[in-house]
């Protein structure tokens, strides 16, 4: 009876610790923000070499952060409605702030002078920010080029509303019949809930 019952304990044991193990491993590979949650704020370099904080916007009610890059052709079909988005929203107080998170040693092209031209041959009316060290995306929890973060500014902070694609159709903005960041943003000008708050970014990996 005692034997049985130290086997018993011992079965116990190893249960909880691989319940705790697993937990942990959960957790440690989740990352990044969820909604809801509250995003810290940055300081990164512009392409016009000032620095750029979320803070710098008193005005703003929210902000869409999306991190893309140069070279990604998903990033470069994604352009001119990143464009669009800024000039539907940025009056409305929900400019874009675009960030590269990508090591400019692993993809040259992505570099901060390839950047500052990027922008000028473009004409983009954001901000387009350097990830130096790549910090910021990590916290994010960023995995892809484009990959968008809707934030609504309240008095709990900079809170995270809509992460993913931009819509659900990279080839075709006309083809796009699920516009997510334009219904985000409009939903939270009406003071309405975000009618899709997650879904899956489309696009090239981070090189880190």
């Amino acid at each position: 009876m005692k034997t049985l019952k130290f086997l018993v304990g011992i079965a116990l044991v190893i249960a909880v610790s691989a319940f705790a193990i697993d937990k942990v491993s959960i957790s440690e590979t989740k990352g990044g923000y969820a909604v809801g949650n509250a995003a810290t704020d940055f300081k990164l370099k512009n392409v016009d070499n000032t620095l750029v904080s979320l803070s710098d916007y008193t005005d703003a009610k929210g902000f869409i952060v999306i991190f893309t890059c140069n070279h990604c052709p998903y990033s470069v079909a994604y352009e001119d409605r990143i464009i669009a988005l800024d000039k539907m929203f940025k009056n409305e107080g929900y400019p874009v702030i675009a960030i590269n998170p990508n090591n400019p040693k692993a993809y040259p092209d992505d570099s901060f002078d390839n950047m500052k031209v990027r922008s000028k041959e473009k004409g983009f009316t954001f901000p387009y920010l350097f990830d130096e060290g790549q910090l910021i995306y990590p916290q994010y929890g960023a995995t892809k080029t484009p990959h968008v973060y809707v934030l609504e500014k309240t008095k709990e902070g900079n809170i995270v509303r809509y992460i993913g694609a931009i819509d659900n159709n990279y080839k075709d903005a006309a083809a796009a019949d699920n516009k997510y960041v334009e219904d985000a943003v409009n939903a939270l000008l009406k003071g309405e809930k975000v009618p899709v708050e997650v879904t899956k970014a489309i696009g090239c990996s981070i090189k880190a």
